[in-house]
């Protein structure tokens, strides 16, 4: 079965726990089974790995070359300034989708900065779990 990468960055692994007034209660769990079962309506299975640190990342990304159709991801904070990422990325061939569970441009003016977006086919912000549906389909409709 072809697969699709969804990478989560640093503090994603607290959600349900950390900032619910921003992020909501579910868990990241949640999500990734949103998204899992989205991926099986599409014919996907979904490939989920988290991350505390940008070179862990990195590494899967390199490792995606070639094993998944496309990646979505969520970098968390490192959407902003984790060069290394976007790099990675700008290396992958496939489609890349970045997501956030909250709308950066509408926080903290450091957040309003992503070096992830140049790299991606899009980004999906603001629409808290319902994002990593949406970020499937969309991933899903890019690589018909």
């Amino acid at each position: 079965m072809k697969t699709i990468l969804l990478v989560s960055g640093p503090n994603l692994n607290l959600l349900g726990e950390r900032e619910p007034e921003i992020y909501g209660d579910a868990t990241l769990a949640d999500y990734v089974e949103l998204a899992s079962s989205t991926a099986a309506d599409h014919g996907y299975e979904l490939v989920h790995r988290q991350f505390n640190d940008e070179g862990g990342i990195v590494e899967e990304i390199h490792s995606a070359r070639g094993t998944h159709e496309g990646i979505i991801i969520n970098p968390g904070a490192l959407t902003h300034y984790g060069w290394s990422i976007h790099d990675a990325l700008a290396a992958y061939d496939g489609p890349v989708i970045e997501i956030h569970l909250s709308n950066p441009n509408a926080r903290e003016p450091w957040r309003h900065t992503s070096v992830v977006a140049p790299v991606a086919l899009g980004s999906i912000v603001g629409f808290g779990g319902y994002g990593y549906e949406l970020a499937v389909n969309a991933l899903a409709n890019a690589l018909k």
